[in-house]
């Protein structure tokens, strides 16, 4: 064999799976710049856009869920996950990958599935508290489980487990963004506490009720104003909402803010859903954070998530359930509370890991390199 690098990472689905993925990607570049990448994602998934605009080819596999709720409509999933798994193992073949990356989502469960089968060495990228179900069944034959919580030997064998924590963008840790300048950039005014809501690219319908709920208590604030992330998917509705209620002068309303390390520089507090990528960003940055963990996702990881912070004391978390009622009521009396958001920052920041991608890249060559 010779001595060029190559490497396949498959995954997807979502921002969580795909940011990892990429900063991993890039990694190993930076330290194997031989290195030949393919990526493996899932027809019609956002990794299919994403992954080329960072630079990298992709192939798409024809699979998707199970649907858990009415196990009947499962049959034309079967024939997707074979039709994949040929696929794959075509791609795999054809590729010749010393070793393969599965970080999570629909893709990587052929992928890698096929890849151990011909002896190829794995890596799994587990991003949450709660092991997902494609990954518990791909470790028993992985090499190595990268993973960014304690006590994950409920899930996998300790032996195999590296605690590197999960990759996220770089970019946000630039300190050259000022927070005076960040607030302003929001057209809203310095000295004044800021709180970030924030629920994903296409929203999220709790957060964006929790604020229409509360827009008198809002607009009461004199010493707090807000940012609000609402999601293209509820952007419409939303605008006119406001316009028939009217907008508080505090508060700026936004669909999508495609600069975070300018509204995380101007947050004194962030609402936020428990994605494992979001949270591992809160912890490389300080950041003082409620979570309102998704009920909508898979084995309720969000919610072992935000709780995994809060034993720490490292995070504040209301129940989707009751965000409406409580969560804005919660948010200003903790931005208003200056130890408060000190305790939690200073708690948060200890879990960070900033040399993830980097930890992980590591491993990965190091796999490859075993093969030679």
């Amino acid at each position: 064999m010779n001595d060029e690098l190559r490497v396949i990472i498959s995954g997807g689905g979502t921002g969580g799976h795909i940011f990892p993925a990429v900063s991993i990607a890039n990694e190993i570049r930076a330290k194997r710049p031989d290195a030949k990448i393919l990526f493996v994602g899932a027809e019609g998934r956002m990794e299919m856009q994403r992954v080329p605009a960072a630079g990298y080819p992709i192939k798409g596999l024809p699979i998707a869920g199970f649907n858990r709720k009415n196990l009947l409509k499962n049959v034309p999933v079967l024939i997707k996950i074979m039709r994949s798994r040929s696929l794959a193992r075509k791609i795999v073949r054809e590729f010749k990958p010393q070793v393969a990356v599965g970080v999570g989502g629909y893709a990587s469960g052929p992928t890698l599935n096929v890849a151990e089968s011909m002896g190829i060495p794995t890596l799994l990228q587990e991003q949450n508290s709660y092991a997902g179900v494609t990954n518990k069944i791909l470790a028993k034959k992985a090499r190595k489980i990268c993973v960014a919580y304690e006590g994950m030997e409920r899930f996998f064998p300790a032996e195999k487990i590296l605690f590197t924590g999960n990759p996220v963008r770089q970019n946000l840790l630039d300190t050259s963004v000022l927070k005076d300048e960040a607030v302003r950039s929001f057209g809203l005014i310095p000295g004044k506490r800021t709180i970030l809501i924030v629920g994903g690219s296409l929203g999220a319908r709790t957060l964006n009720e929790s604020v229409l709920g509360n827009l008198p208590l809002v607009k009461q604030q004199s010493k707090v104003q807000f940012v609000w992330q609402t999601g293209k998917y509820y952007s419409e509705q939303i605008k006119a909402e406001l316009e028939r209620r009217g907008c508080p002068e505090n508060l700026k309303v936004m669909d999508f803010i495609s600069d975070m390390k300018q509204a995380y520089a101007a947050a004194d507090l962030v609402i936020s859903r428990a994605g494992a990528g979001s949270i591992s960003e809160f912890c490389l940055l300080g950041k003082p954070v409620i979570l309102v963990p998704s009920p909508n996702v898979a084995e309720d990881h969000q919610t072992k998530n935000a709780l995994a912070l809060v034993q720490k004391s490292a995070a504040l978390y209301v129940a989707d359930a009751d965000a409406r009622r409580t969560l804005l009521p919660l948010a200003i009396n903790t931005v208003e509370d200056h130890n408060k958001l000190e305790s939690l920052s200073r708690n948060i920041v200890q879990l960070a890991r900033p040399n993830a991608a980097s930890d992980i890249a590591d491993e990965v060559i190091r796999l490859a390199e075993e093969e030679k």
